[in-house]
């Protein structure tokens, strides 16, 4: 299941795992990325909390915790090349977090209402 926040992250969603990325939307305001710092594996995030950061040639921006959880896995990819993200971001996921309560996804933005909020 794939959700989105009004940050412009996205999630998704398995077996009460999330893997979490930036959306199209929020790659292409930032511009090409230079720079990518993620989260240790084992933190425990806040939603909303700050989680990893990114640089561009523009701007650096925060990614924030879209829920409650511990980080199981961070994608060292993006650190050795962040262009990834910019060349398809909704596959390129920051980091992984195991959601203390998986319900509290429902409660994000499914795709339509992504849309509507960036149009």
């Amino acid at each position: 299941m794939l959700k989105f926040t009004a940050e412009h992250e996205w999630l998704k969603l398995d077996n009460g795992v999330a893997a979490v990325g930036i959306t199209q939307h929020a790659a292409e305001q930032l511009g090409d990325l230079v720079f990518v710092e993620l989260p240790e594996v084992g933190a425990e995030l806040t939603k909303g909390g700050n989680a990893a950061t990114v640089e561009s040639v523009k701007a650096a921006s925060d990614v924030y915790a879209p829920l409650d959880g511990e980080v199981t896995e961070v994608n060292q990819a993006l650190v050795d090349d962040p262009s990834l993200v910019n060349s398809d971001p909704q596959t390129a996921w920051f980091f992984k977090i195991k959601l203390k309560n998986p319900a509290d996804a429902d409660a994000l933005l499914d795709e339509a209402a992504y849309q509507d909020l960036i149009a």
